[in-house]
C-alpha cells in the first residue's frame, strides 16, 4: 500500500502531466505504478504524450519527494485520496478536471447527501453576512455540509455559522496541510475538523500562491450539490467558482444587492444573464432542490387541455418522447435563447406541466 501511495503521489509530479493527462496515463497503463513500469515504447504510443513527458516518467525523480511527502501524511495523520478510492469525493469524481490526488484532514463525510457551497467577497458587508449567517441556519435541519474556500469575508461567515449551526463545513485551501491562510482562520480550522475538516490538492510546502486559487475553486464547485453566492464584485473569486459550477452542471444561486453596489455587481450580473437563480432565503435552495418536503409529498396537478405558447411548445418537443432531459439538451434541441427557455420552464413548472430536479433537469409529469 505504501508503494502504491508513493506512485500515486508521484503521477501527480510528473512536469507536463496534470489531472486529464495523469487518468489517461492510468487508464492506458492500468494503474500508477504500471505507469512508471512501463517501457518508452509502450508510451510514446500514448496520445498525447510526448517526447519530454516521457522522459520524465523515465527519470523517477519524482518519488523521491512522493516518499517525503509520504512521511508528512503519516505523521500528520492526513488521509491521502486518489481519484479512483471509494472515499474520494463522488461529485467532484465526476468532473473530467477532477483533482488525482486530494489531501484531507478531518472527520466530515465529503460524499453526505446533501452538500452546499457558500462563497462570496473576500469584502463582505454587514448585509451580506446577515444573509449568509440566516440562509445556514435556515439549512439546519436539512442537515447540510457547508463547503468553501476558508478566505476572508463570506467564506469565513459561512464557515462560522455552519459551527454555530452544529453543521460539518469544509474548507478548500488552495496551499498544503502544514499551514493554514489567512493565519486570522486557524481557530476557525481547527473547530471545523471536529466535524469537518479541510481538503487540498495541494502537497505539504506550496504556498498560497495567486495561480493556486483557481484551482482551488474547481474543488469548491465539484464538491457541492449547489453553489450560493453571496456577494461578489463584477470580477472575482466567487464568480470564477460559480462560471465552473455551471459549467459543471451544478445548481447556482445568487443574493440580489443593490443596484450601484459594488460588491452585488457579480451576483446581479449572474441573476441577469441567467447564471445564477435569484435567492432570499434557505425555503428557495430547499423548493429548486426538490428538498421541500410538502412540495414533494403533494403531487402538482396537470392543467387539463394545456394550451401551449409556441416556445413552451418547442421545449416540451424537445424532451423526444424522453421524460427527463437537461437544461444542456433543452437547449441544443430547441435552439431557443436561455431567456426564453428559462421563462417557459418556469411557465410549465408553475402550471404542473414539468418538474425541476437538482443538477438542473427537468422531467414531465
Amino acid at each position: 500500500m505504501t508503494d502504491q501511495l508513493i506512485h500515486k503521489i508521484g503521477l501527480t509530479l510528473i512536469p507536463g502531466v496534470g489531472d486529464i493527462l495523469g487518468k489517461k496515463l492510468v487508464a492506458y497503463c492500468g494503474g500508477p505504478e504500471a505507469v512508471f513500469l512501463e517501457t518508452r515504447k509502450s508510451l510514446e504510443k500514448i496520445p498525447g504524450i510526448g517526447s519530454q513527458t516521457v522522459n520524465s516518467i523515465l527519470n523517477h525523480s519524482v518519488l523521491k519527494r512522493a516518499e517525503e511527502e509520504l512521511i508528512f501524511i503519516e505523521k500528520n495523520k492526513i488521509i491521502p485520496l486518489f481519484y479512483l478510492d471509494k472515499d474520494y469525493p463522488k461529485r467532484l469524481q465526476h468532473c473530467a478536471d477532477s483533482p488525482l490526488m486530494l489531501y484531507y484532514l478531518g472527520n466530515g463525510d465529503l460524499n453526505q447527501q446533501r452538500i452546499i457551497g457558500v462563497v462570496g467577497t473576500r469584502n463582505a458587508t454587514d448585509y451580506g453576512k446577515q444573509m449568509c449567517e440566516k440562509l445556514i441556519e435556515g439549512l439546519t435541519t436539512e442537515n447540510v455540509m457547508i463547503v468553501s474556500g476558508l478566505a476572508y469575508g463570506i467564506d469565513s461567515c459561512a464557515h462560522r455559522a455552519a459551527l454555530k449551526c452544529s453543521l460539518p463545513t469544509i474548507g478548500v485551501l488552495a496551499h498544503g496541510l502544514d499551514r493554514i491562510y489567512p493565519n486570522a482562520n486557524r481557530g476557525i480550522a481547527e473547530k471545523m475538523l471536529e466535524k469537518g475538516g479541510l481538503v487540498t490538492d495541494f502537497m505539504s510546502n506550496t504556498n498560497p500562491d495567486r495561480e493556486n486559487f483557481p484551482k482551488r475553486n474547481r474543488i469548491v464547485a465539484g464538491m457541492v450539490d449547489a453553489l450560493v453566492v453571496v456577494e461578489s464584485a463584477k470580477r472575482g473569486g466567487a464568480l470564477i467558482t460559480a462560471d465552473i459550477a455551471n459549467s459543471y452542471n451544478r445548481d447556482v444561486f445568487a443574493f440580489p444587492g443593490k443596484v450601484g453596489d459594488a460588491f452585488s455587481e457579480g451576483c446581479n450580473y449572474f441573476i441577469r444573464t441567467n447564471r445564477a437563480v435569484l435567492v432570499e432565503s434557505a425555503d428557495d435552495i430547499r423548493y429548486v432542490m426538490g428538498w421541500d418536503k410538502s412540495t414533494n409529498n403533494t403531487k402538482v396537478q396537470t392543467k387539463l387541455f394545456h394550451e401551449f405558447t409556441e416556445n413552451e411548445q418547442i421545449i416540451i418537443d424537445a424532451f423526444g418522447g424522453e421524460k427527463e432531459c437537461t437544461i444542456d439538451e433543452i437547449m441544443i434541441r430547441s435552439q431557443l435563447p436561455i431567456s426564453k427557455i428559462a421563462s417557459s420552464l418556469l411557465n410549465l413548472e408553475f402550471d404542473g406541466i414539468i418538474s425541476a430536479f437538482p443538477g438542473k433537469r427537468y422531467k414531465i409529469l
